[in-house]
């Protein structure tokens, strides 16, 4: 096994084009178990901790440009006004030690269904794009293009993300997750929500309940048109039980879980719809303190 360790950027596009196989590696949270258990062997060995940008965010105001390593503990401490879902599912992400290491940029690198980091990018909206650099230039990947299948993206071989493009959040974002334990545990199923008044629309995010991360969609559209009809975005009045209620059974309608070690396919639909009327209570709670006390 090749261990390459590029110091810029450019070297190591540059590495990744000769030596399309190498597997990239930053926090390693992910790499180095499976490494481990043997179930991976790469070629080569990809190191891109001496690639200092890669940890580094800025923001203009209206989108964040996070770093592929900018490690979650930074994320929890730094973004938690502009990226308030993501910064909850940070929260739940492993031990302190693993929070200080993994990435937004592992995590979509992985592609597990079970990432904590994809319900929160794919709730914040269509318009987070992943940066994909190879020496043949800069493309921007839609979060909802990048996932393909189970541990699978869109990544050409020769391609790194150099960093996720998301929008400043407009409106009260939510992440909930259910495990076997408390802690240091992967997901049984998790849901990501957000509500985007400024454009009049919701977001959504469901984790490890099919094949890849994926929104759902008609449940999405279900209530964007109940706020717009009903002028709830602009009166803040409470939306009513079976508002609540028939958004989580279109959550529910909008997964295709198995049946494994950690849950059934049948516990993981009514956790999804438990968690997103519990996500949707909240986030209308604190969107309509926030219309009372701009009155």
């Amino acid at each position: 096994m090749e261990f390459l360790r590029p110091a810029t950027w450019d070297e190591a596009l540059a590495a990744k084009a000769e030596h399309p196989t190498a597997l990239p590696i930053s926090g390693g949270t992910d790499v180095m178990v499976e490494m481990n258990f043997d179930v991976h062997r790469p070629s080569a060995i990809l190191d891109l901790n001496r690639i200092t940008e890669l940890t580094e965010w800025s923001s203009d105001g209206s989108t964040v440009r996070l770093g592929a390593a900018v490690p979650y503990a930074r994320i929890i401490g730094e973004l938690s006004g502009p990226l308030p879902g993501l910064a909850l599912a940070a929260h739940t992400v492993g031990s302190p030690q693993i929070r200080n290491r993994g990435s937004v940029g592992g995590n979509l690198g992985a592609a597990s269904p079970a990432g904590d980091s994809h319900p929160a990018l794919l709730a914040a909206g269509r318009d987070v794009l992943v940066e994909a650099h190879s020496v043949r230039g800069v493309r921007l990947v839609p979060i909802d293009e990048f996932y393909l299948g189970v541990k699978r993206n869109s990544l050409a071989p020769d391609e790194l993300i150099r960093a996720v493009r998301i929008p400043v959040a407009d409106g009260p974002q939510q992440f909930s997750k259910i495990g076997t334990r408390n802690a240091m545990v992967i997901a049984v199923c998790a849901f990501g929500f957000a509500l985007h008044p400024k454009d009049g629309t919701v977001g959504t995010g469901i984790g490890s309940a099919a094949p890849t991360p994926r929104r759902a969609v008609e449940a999405e559209e279900y209530l964007g048109g109940v706020l717009a009809e009903r002028g709830l975005w602009e009166s803040g009045e409470l939306l009513g039980p079976e508002v609540v209620q028939r958004f989580g059974e279109l959550v529910k309608g909008a997964a295709s879980p198995i049946d494994d070690v950690r849950g059934t396919a049948d516990y993981r639909r009514h956790a999804l719809a438990v968690m997103a009327r519990r996500t949707l209570t909240w986030c209308w709670n604190d969107y309509r303190k926030q219309i009372r006390s701009a009155a």
